[in-house]
């Protein structure tokens, strides 16, 4: 999932700290899941990066 949310992060041209605050998320929580360090996110923390990324919590985690 760390692959994914970076590529589409990037694709939105956002750096890690300018999408943490728009996710309104913790910036280590989101770089703990970036790097694989948090296997299993919060449905809460997943469903806030796939709002911001504009894509679904199943494209997200598949």
């Amino acid at each position: 999932m760390g692959k994914k949310i970076k590529a589409l992060r990037q694709k939105l041209e956002l750096s890690q700290d300018e999408f943490a605050r728009k996710a309104d998320i913790p910036y280590t929580t989101l770089t703990k899941v970036g790097t694989g360090v948090i296997k299993k996110s919060s449905v809460c923390v997943v469903a806030k990066l796939a709002k911001t990324l504009g894509v679904s919590i199943e494209d997200l985690i598949k």
